[in-house]
């Protein structure tokens, strides 16, 4: 496994991130500890979560989850780095009004001591808004994440689904303030989706924050069995998506065959090479699917390759303005 810094901190993290968000709802508690103990044997020590997955009505069962695994000690918890995040209603009677989207400091600090019950745990060393509040002040925000770091319950704050001019905005209120800032930003990107090259990937280049991409492989569609699943499969379920890019991702398949490597780690291995990525979210339903992620990590992908991928996936571009004016 291959490490980094996350964003313009000390803290080193690795390449590949597991995305925990399948853990309940498709991957059952025991597949799930699988998956998170070798996860931890190859190398992997990031790992992300939000306080919402599990989703309707059983919000915080993925947490749950991944605080039973931690509670089963050998250093499980101590040789993780651990994102969660906060954003969504979790479906708590006693929050009322206050239960809905919403960055309230009311809410941030309530929403942090139930994740921290849940994962079982006393510190998050990456707590992420999961969207922007564009309700709430900055003033609000950075006050009440001062007072988590502060209190040593949390370590570095990130961002997820941000837009470049919200990371800007972050970041001149924590100039403000003295405060370190945002450390990441979490933005869905892939080669079906490269629009975040005109803002949001130059403006964490310029502030310093890791890029963190989720979907990397565009819901399947780019892990190479999205045009031809079997029926009644999940990936059957990508057949009427993937048809509107059928010649894209035929194109793709053939590349990656050309290479003699999944389309898959194609994909991923792409992300890894972009600008300001810290690495990409994988989010295994499977231990075999894990395992077969670890490959991208291996691969670079040449200067031809990395043409015919922008031919086949043209970008916007460039960043902006250059992208669309002189």
């Amino acid at each position: 496994m291959q490490y980094t810094s996350l964003g313009r901190t000390g803290m080193q993290v690795s390449r590949l991130v597991l995305g925990t968000m399948n853990f309940g709802p498709v991957t059952d508690e025991k597949d799930a500890f699988r998956i998170m103990d070798a996860a931890l044997d190859a190398g992997i020590n990031f790992f992300d979560t939000a306080n919402v997955y599990g989703w309707s009505p059983r919000q915080g069962w993925t947490e749950e989850i991944i605080g039973r695994w931690f509670a089963q000690g050998g250093g499980r918890r101590e040789k993780v780095v651990l994102a969660t995040k906060v954003y969504n209603p979790m479906g708590n009677e006693l929050d009322g009004p206050n239960d809905t989207r919403n960055l309230s400091a009311y809410k941030i600090r309530r929403a942090l001591k139930d994740s921290l019950r849940r994962l079982q745990t006393d510190h998050i060393e990456l707590y992420q808004m999961h969207h922007v509040d564009r309700n709430v002040t900055w003033a609000e925000l950075w006050e009440v994440f001062a007072s988590l770091i502060q209190a040593g319950t949390v370590d570095y704050i990130g961002a997820s689904n941000f837009a470049g001019w919200h990371l800007a905005q972050a970041q001149a209120a924590a100039d403000a303030r003295g405060m370190l800032g945002l450390v990441s930003e979490q933005h869905k990107f892939n080669l079906l989706n490269r629009l975040p090259e005109l803002e949001v990937l130059p403006a964490a280049a310029h502030y310093g924050l890791g890029v963190i991409p989720w979907s990397p492989l565009a819901g399947g569609l780019l892990g190479g069995k999205a045009l031809n699943a079997e029926a009644g499969s999940r990936s059957a379920r990508l057949q009427e998506q993937a048809e509107q890019y059928r010649q894209q991702l035929e194109d793709f398949a053939a590349l990656s065959a050309d290479l003699g490597e999944e389309p898959a780690n194609v994909a991923l291995a792409w992300t890894l090479q972009q600008p300001a990525v810290t690495g990409p979210i994988i989010g295994p339903r499977t231990l075999e699917q894990l395992e077969n992620s670890l490959r991208a990590v291996e691969m670079t992908l040449d200067e031809e390759t990395l043409q015919r991928l922008d031919a086949i996936f043209p970008g916007p571009g460039g960043r902006a303005p250059e992208a669309y004016a002189w």
